[in-house]
């Protein structure tokens, strides 16, 4: 795409404005300032509605699609395609959000689609792109984060503004990012429906998540069963022994700005110098989620 994203521009108002015309429906209850219901902006042939090139989601569920497709052939396309003029043909239309409806208007042989037209760069309908798989109501929960992932790393955008913009909790967000710091086999259980996102939280940060997820998914264990056996799991157990014998080793000086940092921020800090080097590693061990938001904020202000 020839637009780079603007890591500086946050959530704005048209961004706002388009996931309204996303998520509203055609018809609504008239207010005192808006007495007509909303109406699309104009009836175009399907053959002059073409996809996105560069939309992220590439996977449309054949079943899911016959079934838009019969609703659509018994009463329409209710909602309206959102659409900017296509950069490559002028007299085309890109689709920016409702990729489903087109192809599922193509299957009921449909002639004409209702469309709202709108003006965006090639990185607002990216964003939109992204927004809208992230607001489907079948996304798994490790193609959500990677969706979360995709704004923050691509459009600078933090957790507490797509938490505001997308009606999602701070706590909902930060707890599926930390899905993608599991194995790449362990991730592919949660999307295939093996594994809940319940039980793929228990096993973040464990050494051995792939063989207790297998144990999990065999067993057929409930979340909190998952929890019992990783806490149980021999590997943790050594590690947080580890864990105490490198804090008693730790020198007196280290051992005070550890307890200094602790006592700012009323959470466990643990400072671990490199073997070899000036290096090393602080880490924050937080309680609960409101307890990590209180990390990020602390991080976002300074």
């Amino acid at each position: 795409m020839a637009d780079k994203p603007n890591r500086n521009r946050g959530l704005g108002r048209g961004l706002s404005a388009l996931m309204a015309d996303v998520n509203a429906p055609v018809e609504r209850a008239p207010a005192a300032a808006d007495s007509a219901p909303r109406r699309p902006d104009m009836m175009v042939a399907i053959e002059r509605v073409e996809p996105n090139p560069d939309q992220p989601r590439r996977s449309f569920a054949d079943e899911a699609l016959q079934e838009l497709a019969s609703s659509v052939k018994e009463k329409g396309v209710i909602q309206p395609l959102i659409v900017r003029t296509s950069p490559r043909d002028a007299s085309k239309f890109e689709i920016v959000a409702g990729e489903r409806r087109w192809r599922a208007s193509q299957i009921a042989q449909l002639h004409e689609l209702p469309v709202i037209v709108r003006e965006f760069s090639d990185t607002e309908v990216l964003e939109v792109a992204i927004i809208e798989n992230i607001q489907r109501a079948d996304l798994n929960a490790i193609d959500e984060a990677a969706g979360y992932k995709q704004l923050m790393d691509r459009f600078g955008h933090t957790q507490e503004q797509l938490s505001q913009a997308l009606g999602k909790s701070r706590s909902h967000i930060a707890n599926l990012l930390r899905l993608l710091n599991l194995p790449r086999d362990v991730q592919t259980y949660v999307i295939e429906g093996q594994l809940s996102a319940g039980h793929a939280r228990t096993l973040v940060g464990n050494e051995q998540a792939a063989e207790i997820a297998q144990k999990i998914i065999q067993q057929g264990l409930s979340v909190r069963d998952a929890e019992k056996l990783t806490k149980a799991d021999p590997a943790k157990q050594k590690a947080t022994q580890n864990n105490r014998v490198r804090a008693a080793a730790k020198d007196p000086d280290t051992a005070q700005i550890e307890q200094e940092l602790s006592s700012q921020i009323g959470m466990k800090v643990s400072i671990d110098h490199d073997a070899n080097g000036e290096g090393g590693r602080i880490s924050i061990r937080y309680e609960s989620l409101d307890q990590l938001d209180d990390v990020m904020r602390i991080l976002s202000s300074s």
